[in-house]
């Protein structure tokens, strides 16, 4: 199983970083506008479109305002099995450091899910600069 794990300094305070994540409703809105285009909530889940029209359906696993961390789990297209989980720590210099660990099968799929990350964070960079 492969196994990616980011880490992404932000310039805005925990407190405003965890709030955006866990507005799992408002993912197009306040964490990466643009890359993401829609976000609807359904039961336990979350329907999903990207800005490049691939719309996934995440099972919320966990959203835990103690530790300041979501799970979440996909599966469709060419993922048999996704879990990835991000989690809002304060930055080293101030700000937040958010980490974003995603699980996943199969292996090969890896090197896509590692740029679909890198682009998230680049946005959530942009989006989360400051307080």
């Amino acid at each position: 199983m492969a196994s990616i794990r980011k880490e992404i300094e932000l310039g805005a305070s925990p407190t405003h970083v965890w709030q955006a994540v866990r507005d799992i409703g408002a993912l197009h809105e306040r964490l990466v506008p643009g890359f993401v285009v829609d976000n609807r909530l359904d039961g336990d889940a979350r329907i999903v479109t990207f800005g490049n029209g691939m719309v996934v359906r995440e099972l919320i696993v966990d959203l835990d305002d103690g530790s300041r961390r979501l799970v979440w789990s996909a599966r469709g297209g060419r993922l048999s099995h996704h879990n990835a989980s991000a989690q809002v720590f304060p930055g080293e210099a101030g700000g937040s450091r958010l980490v974003w660990i995603a699980d996943l099968l199969p292996d090969d799929v890896a090197p896509d899910i590692r740029a679909v990350m890198d682009q998230a964070g680049a946005v959530m960079q942009k989006t989360l600069a400051g307080p």
